[in-house]
């Protein structure tokens, strides 16, 4: 097995749990707390802020999306990656244990929101909210707007906020 190695935007303490090359022979790597990617400034990105991360095993490539605010397009990766088994499987367990809290809440017909509460996969830290807008909806409608009101208010209740 090949040493441990460290990258420069790992904070004090951390620990490489997983890693993979690139195929351009970048560093790829998760902690217990981020992922470091090589196309991203600062590299590091929590596993919490991460909203969706994909494997397309064709193309043998790692895509990774970010939250991002509603109406600016989200940050994305595509990373192609030699021998990614324990990185893939480490992405999958991280970001699945910082959602908290994840509902589809019907607006209007089959339209509707997400409300997605997140935290650091440690548990430590207040959970960040999230609401995703299905096409067709507008943030700014009042109709719209009470219902993620109720939600995120419902979502709250639920975990003790």
């Amino acid at each position: 097995m090949r040493r441990r190695p460290r990258l420069a935007s790992m904070a004090t303490g951390e620990r490489l749990l997983a890693w993979a090359d690139t195929t351009s022979g970048a560093l790829v790597g998760g902690t217990r707390d981020a992922l470091h990617l090589p196309d991203r400034e600062p590299p590091r990105l929590p596993w919490e802020e991460i909203a969706t991360a994909d494997w397309d095993a064709d193309e043998r490539e790692l895509h990774v999306i970010e939250v991002g605010s509603y109406g600016e397009p989200q940050p994305e990766h595509r990373l192609a990656l030699a021998d990614p088994d324990r990185l893939l499987a480490l992405v999958r367990e991280r970001v699945t244990a910082s959602i908290v809290v994840q509902r589809h809440v019907p607006v209007r017909g089959r339209l509707g929101v997400r409300v997605l509460g997140r935290r650091a996969p440690g548990g430590q830290g207040a959970i960040a909210w999230f609401v995703d807008y299905d096409d067709g909806l507008d943030p700014l409608d009042p109709d719209v707007a009470t219902v993620v009101d109720e939600a995120l208010a419902s979502a709250r209740g639920d975990v003790g906020e």
